[in-house]
């Protein structure tokens, strides 16, 4: 017995050798000094059919909104759902409500201003014409910072990376239109919608069309107090606006602003103040409220489209829901870990999950646990229904037009989570192979960099590579 064990270990040994050198051939197409780290495993197979590095640590960028949504799955259910409330203590007496109107905001990713609008017109049917009171805007369901550790600082101010705060209106983001100058060395101006509770300062200087100075003329937005911007740098003399798009910082005060506006058009006027609330209080008598769509049609969302602001609400809302606490990054990093082991058996190991989306570069993860994760939700997907909700190869979310897959003749065959940051290309999910068999895969691709004169076309060896790779695994096997 024992010498049968040492031959099936020396067969394994070298059988992963041997698997090494076909991918180092792949490898060959990428620019020079890319890393992979690389797993293809049978879905229900003991052991993998491909394992390049697979326990190398590696940025999963937004592959982790994998285990993000397996977790909320597994925690919180496929039927929860986000819920906004207005509240009170107060008696409503001939059309005052004396006391305070309390807005009871709980990180959900998808409220719009038209449901708040909604609720406000519930007030009105209900004969509400005044507040004797405040204005209350309850953030109290998370605590700590908005944004996750690790998170780079000059996205902080672009939409994809809005802070997942509490009190999120329409995905806190706005727009705004820049105009430069008649005249070369005056300042820009810009342009602003009134609706957005939002205030933009221009410094920028105008330059002239054929300025030298152009190749190298920036644009930087500096963020203040309550959602006050001031946009710095220079901009060429241009015929139209130039559109820009910038992250609400301060989700309070932008759902604030925007329910006081909601109010007053409604004729609803209050006597007190507009107060955010950190500590969490006792509910009161429900008004009205607003709820989003089931967990598992956000996560749905989530997933086709990489949107990172459901990941992060999803992610602190674990950790509040877990640990009957504020929600907060940590908080969330640690529920994800323990429900993980406790209702999947998936050992997350020295992994290091800091936030729900995978935009921090403090994200660490292996081949290896991904593919845990990935095998738990295959056993299991009849009854999380998961799969669906992943990106399919050649028709929907971010895997519609990667062009490595559809040149390998994958198109509806691989169903998978990208997962992109700076230098990063990564991929997580299955594929149904020529014979039907069905192939779980991770691919973590970091370091990928290509020659400046070589940037318009710099995604032609990632498509070579994958093109390739994924070619001979749908063949062989």
């Amino acid at each position: 017995m024992r010498f049968l064990r040492l031959v099936t270990g020396l067969t394994c040994a070298f059988m992963l050798q041997a698997q090494a050198a076909p991918v180092d051939e792949y490898m060959k197409v990428l620019p020079d000094g890319a890393n992979l780290a690389l797993l293809v495993q049978k879905v229900g197979a003991s052991a993998p059919l491909i394992d390049y590095h697979g326990k190398q640590m590696a940025l999963p960028a937004s592959t982790m909104k994998v285990i993000t949504a397996l977790a909320a799955l597994l925690e919180l259910g496929g039927d929860y759902r986000f819920q906004t409330t207005f509240e009170t203590k107060g008696a409503l007496v001939d059309g005052t409500l004396n006391g305070d109107l309390v807005a009871r905001f709980a990180g959900d990713p998808t409220l719009s201003r038209q449901d708040l609008r909604n609720m406000v017109a519930a007030l009105k049917k209900q004969g509400v014409t005044h507040i004797k009171g405040n204005l209350v805007i309850d953030t109290s369901v998370f605590a700590s910072h908005d944004m996750a550790p690790g998170w780079p600082w000059n996205d902080l101010t672009q939409c994809f990376s809005a802070p997942p705060g509490a009190a999120i209106v329409d995905k806190n983001c706005f727009s705004v239109s820049l105009y430069s100058a008649d005249t070369p060395g005056e300042n820009a101006f810009v342009r602003i919608a009134s609706y957005y509770p939002a205030h933009m300062l221009s410094q920028v200087r105008t330059i002239g069309r054929n300025s030298g100075e152009g190749q190298y003329c920036e644009l930087d937005v500096v963020p203040g107090e309550l959602n006050r911007y001031t946009l710095t740098g220079c901009m060429r003399q241009r015929a139209d606006p130039l559109p820009l798009a910038f992250a609400v910082q301060d989700g309070a005060a932008w759902a604030g602003e925007i329910l006081k506006s909601e109010l007053q058009a409604a004729d609803i006027d209050y006597s007190g103040h507009l107060v955010r609330q950190t500590q969490a209080t006792p509910p009161a008598t429900v008004l009205a409220s607003t709820q989003s769509a089931p967990l598992h049609t956000l996560l749905h969302k989530m997933l086709k489209k990489s949107d990172n602001m459901i990941a992060d609400t999803v992610f602190r809302t674990i950790g509040h829901h877990y640990f009957n606490v504020p929600g907060t990054f940590r908080a969330g990093s640690d529920a994800v870990r323990r429900i993980l082991k406790q209702k999947a058996d998936i050992d997350m190991g020295n992994s290091i999950q800091v936030d729900g989306s995978g935009l921090s570069r403090h994200d660490l993860v292996s081949p290896d646990t991904m593919m845990q994760v990935l095998q738990y939700i295959a056993k299991n997907d009849s009854t999380l229904d998961y799969i669906s909700m992943l990106p399919l190869a050649g028709y929907d979310g971010t895997l519609q037009y990667r062009g490595g897959l559809h040149e390998a003749g994958l198109d509806g065959k691989v169903s998978a989570k990208t997962g992109s940051l700076q230098g990063v290309y990564n991929l997580a999910g299955f594929m149904t192979t020529s014979s039907g068999a069905r192939v779980a895969f991770v691919q973590f691709l970091s370091g990928y960099a290509v020659p400046p004169e070589d940037q318009r076309q710099r995604r032609i060896p990632l498509v070579r590579f994958e093109s390739r790779l994924y070619s001979d695994i749908n063949k062989n096997n």
